[in-house]
């Protein structure tokens, strides 16, 4: 086995929520690149439809699962049609996730609990239902990954629902980790500023983009095949002595501050 066979998955097969568009649409198609079947699952089938077609494209085979992934048992039974299609599961991608910033006297206490819900538990409920179906594959090469955020290890204002569901996926990645172990491996991401429609906003104002770009050590934002090419190597075997670790993808910042226009809560 040559150093590149340790990051192809040829022979797998996956699983990826939040699919249809931007990073979970490119971890699928490189997924298939590396040689896995992918059920891919969000809201939109007609999204999820053109993402299929890249990942036919490459040879592997595509299902797609439409389905509100915010419904627990939705999300959970994506488990099993990936094994009854596939006849086996080797890697869960939780990417499905996301918040809208809001002030802090806008966040409400339902507001915190279904930005918690649909980042964290819909992780939990998705990877419960599949840990028992990974464990019947024999070669020991089981894998989780988790898309969380630089928010969830630093801090900036509006973001206190979004960055607290973050820290506590990344958070449940290590502990599940421990649990699984060693039959299962579990990591994260740490997602920075990724050109996706997350950040359509800060892109369409050329002050905020540059305020972005300039807190960047690297100079730029990244593209969302620089986050599916960390979720390819993590779910490897290039990744295969990596568990309960968070991989920081996101051009160095360490401070993201932007000015947003959030008030201030006492001027």
């Amino acid at each position: 086995m040559t150093i590149l066979d340790r990051f192809g998955v040829t022979g797998q097969a996956a699983i990826v929520t939040g699919a249809g568009r931007g990073l979970g649409a490119a971890t699928a198609v490189a997924l298939a690149e590396a040689g896995a079947d992918v059920l891919i699952s969000a809201r939109t089938e007609r999204q999820l439809d053109r993402v299929a077609e890249q990942i036919r494209a490459t040879g592997r085979r595509a299902l797609v699962v439409a389905a509100d992934l915010s419904d627990l048992d939705a999300v959970a039974g994506l488990a099993q049609a990936a094994y009854d299609e596939f006849g086996r599961l080797d890697t869960v991608v939780n990417n499905v996730g996301g918040t809208f910033p809001t002030a802090f006297l806008d966040t409400s206490n339902e507001f915190l609990n279904e930005a918690f819900s649909f980042n964290v538990t819909t992780a939990h409920a998705l990877t419960r239902a599949a840990v028992p179906l990974m464990l019947t594959s024999p070669d020991g090469q089981q894998s989780v990954v988790t898309i969380s955020s630089m928010m969830g290890r630093t801090a900036d204002r509006g973001f206190i629902a979004y960055g607290t569901a973050k820290a506590a996926l990344a958070h449940w990645t290590k502990m599940a980790a421990q649990d699984l172990a060693p039959r299962i491996r579990v990591n994260g991401i740490y997602v920075g500023s990724i050109m996706t429609s997350a950040l359509e906003y800060v892109a369409g104002q050329p002050e905020l983009m540059s305020q972005l770009e300039t807190k960047t050590p690297l100079g730029r934002v990244g593209e969302p095949e620089d986050i599916a090419a960390g979720v390819v190597y993590l779910a490897s075997r290039a990744g295969q002595y990596v568990t309960g670790k968070l991989l920081e993808i996101d051009g160095g910042i360490q401070q993201p501050t932007l000015d947003l226009g959030f008030p201030d809560v006492a001027p």
